[in-house]
């Protein structure tokens, strides 16, 4: 499969999620991506469940390269600048200053490679009263005006996957392939910002345009109400999810595949407004008809009635659906742990899924073939 960007070549020096995910996002659409990390422990996230290849690293890591440089010491720093010298990316998601401190800012790096798009990402952006706050995905969602979204008030949890971890990763690619598109015109490099604040302010837009149009705060409940989404548990105990939107025929149809042709007779069901001012109305007559009947059940007679449903399903469910399947999303390649298996990337192009995929590297796997350096790293 041609990948777009076979003819790129990025350093990425970062740890944990977000410069990690950028890195991944190029690496998947066929960038060559050279992870620099410190020697002996490398990223951090390798050690997560000891040893130095978690699955938290695994997760962003795959097809990239591994070596390790210390760039606080000069023969180190030199190795990296003759690295820099032919790349057409770097990112690091370091707080503001410490890409100084490491001879990796932006200023000494373009001005080796004029030409270089350099990639900075932080927690609370560079400028600021809180450009110097430590920043991870919780804080930044919480920062954001996110987390209250997620919450449920009543017992308030932190729940959920590392989004603003992996949205900051996003929009960092997406400013890196827009600054190589403008080079493409200028021949120049760009300094490309992002930071978590930034990102899940921007991705928390519904929210904020509620507000700054109409004066509207919304709260963990106001989505799922205006969209009219429901989750009701099964006779089995599974969870089977419900986006009814807005046509008039899903809610007909609902009507017939609860056995309840009646149903929108009544004032709570009367309209699209009066099921949002009804919403709980609506939960507490719904639920004890789906508990009446296994989820299995409910799927096949709701699918059918082309009524948009779906099974809460498990990442094992998921897998072994027939639509995964079919779609190809498990792939898996040899790697230094036994089998490397992982999710592909979404895109396709020319009809073409991006089916072939490189384990996550160990710490330092490269360090001959790109520095010229047998080094031994730590066991892994």
């Amino acid at each position: 499969m041609a990948l777009p960007l076979s003819d790129i070549r990025v350093l990425e020096m970062s740890t944990f999620i977000t410069g990690s995910a950028a890195g991944m996002m190029l690496a998947d659409l066929g960038a060559t991506v050279i992870k620099v990390e410190q020697p002996v422990t490398g990223d951090p996230f390798r050690s997560f469940r000891g040893g130095l290849y978690a699955p938290h690293f695994q997760a962003w890591n795959r097809n990239k390269r591994s070596i390790t440089l210390d760039t606080r010491g000069a023969e180190d720093r030199a190795a990296l600048d003759a690295q820099i010298a032919t790349a057409d990316v770097f990112i690091q998601n370091f707080r503001p200053g410490v890409a100084k401190r490491l001879g990796v800012d932006a200023e000494r790096l373009q001005a080796i490679n004029p030409q270089l798009i350099y990639c900075s990402i932080s927690g609370f952006g560079s400028t600021g009263p809180d450009r110097d706050r430590p920043a991870f995905d919780t804080v930044a969602q919480a920062a954001s005006g996110f987390l209250r979204l997620l919450l449920n008030p009543a017992q308030p949890r932190v729940v959920g996957p590392a989004i603003a971890d992996v949205m900051t990763g996003f929009y960092a690619a997406q400013g890196i392939l827009a600054a190589l598109h403008d080079r493409h015109a200028s021949g120049r490099g760009r300094l490309v910002e992002t930071s978590m604040f930034e990102a899940m302010c921007h991705f928390n837009l519904d929210d904020f345009t509620h507000l700054l149009s109409d004066q509207q705060m919304m709260g963990p409940f106001s989505r799922p109400h205006v969209s009219q989404s429901y989750v009701f548990q099964c006779s089995d105990g599974q969870w089977l999810a419900l986006h009814m939107s807005s046509p008039p025929k899903f809610w007909d149809n609902l009507a017939i595949a609860v056995d309840r042709p009646d149903m929108l007779a009544q004032p709570a069901f009367a309209s699209r407004e009066a099921r949002i001012a009804h919403y709980e109305d609506v939960v507490a007559f719904l639920a004890p008809l789906f508990a009446a009947r296994s989820r299995a059940d409910w799927t096949a007679r709701l699918t059918e009635l082309e009524v948009p449903n779906a099974a809460v399903a498990t990442s094992r469910e998921v897998l072994d659906s027939p639509q995964a399947a079919a779609l190809q999303i498990e792939i898996a390649a040899p790697g230094p742990r036994g089998e490397f298996r992982t999710i592909r990337s979404p895109l396709s192009f020319d009809g073409e899924r991006a089916l072939l995929v490189t384990a996550p590297p160990l710490l330092g796997a490269d360090n001959l073939s790109i520095l010229g350096r047998d080094e031994k790293v730590a066991a892994e």
